[in-house]
């Protein structure tokens, strides 16, 4: 039925145009009730992306799964890729849903809301794997960002080409960019790197006036003392 629903769906909106098509005549030409639309879609722009939310599903879980050993910037690339595959198993609906989605500009907001949350599944991630590292935080965004821009490039260049060219391909070399840039140096993407040690600070109270070379000894005696 849900299949019905987006068939259906999309065939009104290459006939008579999106704003024109109504839940009302998705529901007559599928021959199903009101109440069975909206069992599978809150709304009709849900209808234009019927996949997002398994996908992002898939893609939180694969992150979730990945153990510590693996490199953080390689497991978001591979992740990214769980979103290409989505597009790619169907060439034909992912041409005419980026077409259709070019005319409306409700549904190019919509479809940035879904973007947005795809980079906030990459950003948790990356929060979380370099989490104690200087300027962990904004690393993780900024390469969350990156795999984002470079995904979404590489994309809908094959989108233009409606479908003929090779979607993989296209991903793997702008995906390639994000790795270069932030990943580690070749030969060593198996290896993570340690957390930053944290400064020792040593805090010494002195008298006003005492000599520097009893500082220096006392400052001395404390680090000995730490090891």
């Amino acid at each position: 039925m849900r299949d019905a629903l987006v068939a259906a769906a999309f065939r009104l909106f290459l006939e008579r145009g999106y704003e024109q098509t109504t839940v009302d005549d998705i529901v007559a030409l599928a021959e199903v009730g009101r109440r069975s639309f909206f069992r599978y879609f809150p709304s009709k722009e849900d209808v234009v992306f019927p996949d997002h939310e398994r996908c992002l599903a898939e893609m939180t879980e694969f992150l979730r799964s990945g153990s510590d050993q693996e490199e953080p910037v390689q497991r978001v690339c591979d992740a990214a890729r769980l979103v290409l595959r989505m597009y790619a198993d169907n060439p034909t609906f992912s041409v005419q849903r980026y077409r259709l989605t070019k005319q409306v500009p409700g549904l190019r907001a919509y479809e940035l809301s879904v973007v947005w949350r795809y980079e906030r599944a990459l950003a948790e991630y990356l929060r979380a794997r370099f989490c104690g590292r200087r300027d962990g935080t904004l690393r993780a965004d900024v390469i969350a960002a990156g795999v984002v821009a470079a995904h979404n490039n590489a994309l809908r260049s094959w989108l233009r080409s409606g479908g003929r060219d090779d979607a993989e391909a296209a991903v793997d070399h702008a995906l390639g960019y994000v790795r270069s840039t932030f990943g580690p140096p070749e030969g060593e993407a198996g290896t993570e790197q340690p957390p930053e040690p944290e400064e020792d600070i040593v805090v010494l109270v002195a008298r006003r006036g005492a000599p520097m070379w009893r500082v220096v000894q006392e400052i001395d005696s404390a680090l000995r003392k730490e090891g």
